[in-house]
């Protein structure tokens, strides 16, 4: 069978109704003819355009185009990217064990430079350090290499070797190591730490497949710590796989309680998925974070834990992705997902936001509406504006919002950016300055702090001596100070307890790891700041005392 041929064949596939993965329809009449439309207008145009095309792009457009028509979620994914999806949410990818960033170069050209090494992983083993430039690769220049290159040079599969040429900041000669290649675990819980005796505080940034068990060991890990309340943050977090986040929820409920249910118009695709016992924080006070990016599966773990009084929920509206998906991998490794069915909060709330199929601009707007709304009005303006078909009952009673997304019980906006900030972040200039510091005071920093974080933690201050070497820094790149036309001295102040924070959580960055930034940044987050106030709520909450 040709390529062009093969496409559309699993195109008809597709469309011909493997709608659960369980059984394929036989098409209608109307269906047969639509495909037979299809197939006649492609070979026509693969055979008669003006211009040479290739098959293969000509269906994959072909594809985006009727997707586009659905709802904004339903999508074509290349086979390059199912590939980096597929080693993001399997919980591991094979390689040397380093997180990297490109510094650039005088002649064009960027250089790469490690910003951590993973822990136990082979880089370490031959010493590699942050802040160290990777120059070579088998004897071949790395000078100006983009991502794709990086990863066709440093990944590759477990026990397999490459060489590296590597300069060290301070010295002028350069050094070879051999690093042989392994698996590099890619951790959903990120951060998992005790705010202070009893609180603990645990950052999931997605739901791969070893997240469940992850989490059940930072609890473990945290309770022996003595922890009594416990505090999840899902900012950010996009989703992804539904059966970890039930499996996470169900640690905080009783047995058999509602968790998520789906609907759709196939009868196979309604159905209720309930917590099973044995959790492990089912009686612990609970607060979640999140936030406008908060999605899909954490958006059914915060729907659960609000509708079954189980969790106070503090943040921002979440994004509104409550769509299950069947994907489908196409002969050339790429893949359609396609929109099957709904989800729905046990107290029947739709998580997705509303959609006009085809119209992803009304679809957007309208999220910015609701989520500006939230944060604008009063939580009674709020809900004055709200009409009586998107108010839903929890299972105690309290009254929640539906409309799309999960509005928090306690919503606290984010702030206003000012000149400063805009101006510096804009160029990347707080990380490069950080970059530079560590490389001309990194050995310092590890002789003092060694692997001792809570004590760099508590021991390392941006004092005014190294804020102002930040301010010529960012004055030496073209950031202007001073009126009527650059940056103010009370932007410079307002500002500087942030920055201070930031600088300090990039060089804790480089001297643990991606992790390490978390208690620094929460200290001074004004959603974590605010969430500490609210434990008299969750302790209510807990004890069923509504």
């Amino acid at each position: 069978m040709s390529p062009t041929r093969y496409t559309l064949a699993a195109l008809a596939l597709l469309l011909t109704g493997v709608s659960l993965g369980l059984v394929i329809s036989i098409p209608s009449d109307d269906t047969r003819d639509a495909l037979r439309k299809l197939e006649q207008a492609f070979k026509l145009i693969e055979s008669n355009y003006v211009e040479s095309l290739d098959p293969d792009d000509l269906a994959e457009h072909a594809l985006e185009g009727i997707l586009d028509q659905l709802d904004p979620h339903s999508t074509y994914i290349n086979a390059e990217q199912m590939r980096r999806i597929n080693e993001n949410f399997a919980g591991g990818f094979e390689g040397i064990g380093i997180s990297y960033e490109f510094i650039e170069g005088t002649d064009g050209r960027d250089t790469l430079a490690v910003q951590t090494v993973v822990p136990g992983g082979p880089s370490e083993d031959v010493g590699l350090m942050s802040g160290d430039r990777l120059v070579a690769v088998d004897g071949a220049s790395m000078l100006g290499f983009d991502n794709s290159q990086v990863q066709q040079s440093l990944k590759g599969p477990r026990g397999t070797q490459v060489e590296i040429t590597v300069m060290r900041p301070g010295s002028d000669t350069s050094f070879a190591v051999v690093i042989t290649r392994d698996r590099i675990p890619l951790c959903s819980v990120c951060a998992a730490y005790m705010v202070d005796d009893s609180t603990g505080y645990i950052k999931v940034t997605r739901f791969a497949r070893t997240t469940h068990r992850e989490f059940v060991a930072a609890v473990e890990g945290l309770k022996g710590e003595g922890m009594q309340r416990v505090m999840l943050d899902l900012r950010s977090n996009e989703g992804g796989y539904m059966e970890m986040a039930i499996l996470v929820a169900s640690e905080y409920l009783d047995d058999d309680m509602l968790i998520v249910s789906q609907r759709g118009r196939d009868a196979r695709t309604e159905r209720e998925f309930t917590s099973r016992a044995g959790g492990n924080v089912t009686e612990m006070p609970a607060i979640v974070l999140v936030d406008n990016s908060s999605a899909s599966a954490s958006e059914i773990v915060a729907g659960a834990l609000q509708d079954q009084d189980r969790a106070v929920i503090v943040g921002r509206q979440t994004f509104g992705k409550g769509l299950v998906q069947q994907q489908y991998v196409l002969p050339d490794s790429s893949a359609v997902r396609v929109t099957v069915a709904h989800f729905y909060t046990p107290s029947g709330r739709l998580i997705q936001t509303p959609y006009a199929s085809g119209d992803q601009e009304q679809y957007y707007e309208y999220k910015r509406d609701m989520q500006e709304k939230s944060v604008v009005m009063s939580m009674d303006e709020f809900l004055g504006s709200i009409p009586d078909s998107l108010r839903f009952l929890t299972r105690g009673g309290r009254t929640v919002i539906g409309g799309g997304g999960i509005l928090p019980d306690y919503i606290v906006p984010a702030d206003s950016a000012s000149k400063f900030f805009g101006a510096v972040f804009s160029r990347n200039l707080p990380n490069m300055f950080s970059r530079s510091w560590f490389d001309s005071h990194g050995e310092q920093l590890r002789n003092r702090y060694g692997e001792l974080p809570k004590r760099f933690l508590v021991d390392f201050h941006i004092d005014n001596e190294m804020y102002e070497s930040f301010l010529k820094y960012c004055s030496d790149r073209g950031i202007e100070f001073g009126e009527p036309d650059g940056i103010s001295s009370a932007d410079v102040s307002q500002d500087r307890e942030f920055f201070e924070a930031y600088i300090k959580s990039r060089i804790a960055i480089r001297l643990y790891d991606l992790n390490a930034r978390y208690p620094v940044m929460n200290a001074i987050d004004p959603v974590f700041l605010h969430a500490l106030t609210l434990w008299s709520d969750a302790e209510a909450l807990a004890a069923g005392d509504l």
